[in-house]
């Protein structure tokens, strides 16, 4: 039995003031509004509404942490860029996430997760330049995978690692497709990686 299935809801917080305290290990999961984050959580934690998944993007605007036991946790960010908030939230919660990201002793990494179909936008390369200057580890779902043939998956899948590449080592990236349910198991393995080996510099 995958440990990701003993995911379990914990709390959700809208300041850092919030946040459960700074202990264990913990791994991020990002992207935009409509990358399919929220389908790509419950994918991996084989469960259908641990994330709630919404046709309105941008419904997660808190930090929600699940716990997978005492000392470990997958925490769920908002998503950024969308579109229906008011541009005073929007700065407030950049500085949130920014702050949360910069400062969190428990952290081990971030999974970034992009739709295949439009990989890298700007908020996504406004993300890994910030990754890549905090040091931070970063791996990218390419979701919704099965939107395009393998052959052109394959060839975003090369283009995308290519710049990451130039960014920095402690970036990877796989495909990934929360319908067709595959890449489940690679993103297991960075995941227990990260969880439950410390590999990471201070």
């Amino acid at each position: 039995m995958s440990i990701y299935q003993n995911a379990q809801y914990l709390l959700s917080v809208h300041k850092l003031n919030q946040l459960p305290p700074d202990t264990g290990f913990e791994v991020a999961f990002a992207g935009r509004s409509n990358s399919g984050k929220s389908s790509a959580i419950n994918a991996i934690c084989h469960q259908k509404t641990l994330a709630r998944t919404s046709k309105t993007p941008g419904r997660t605007q808190q930090i929600i942490f699940f716990r997978l036991d005492e000392q470990h946790h997958l925490v769920d960010l908002p998503g950024y860029g969308y579109a229906k908030v008011p541009l005073a939230m929007k700065l407030q919660w950049q500085q949130t996430l920014e702050k949360y990201l910069r400062t969190r002793q428990s952290l081990r990494g971030l999974i970034l997760m992009m739709d295949i179909r439009h990989p890298l936008t700007e908020f996504d390369q406004n993300m890994l330049s910030w990754c890549q200057q905090q040091k931070m580890p970063v791996h990218i779902l390419l979701t919704k995978a099965d939107k395009l043939a393998y052959g052109k998956g394959c060839a975003v899948l090369q283009q995308v690692r290519a710049y990451l590449n130039e960014l920095s080592p402690i970036m990877s990236i796989q495909l990934f497709s929360a319908l067709k349910r595959t890449g489940i198991e690679e993103a297991h393995l960075r995941l227990t990686d990260w969880l439950y080996k410390d590999r990471r510099s201070d």
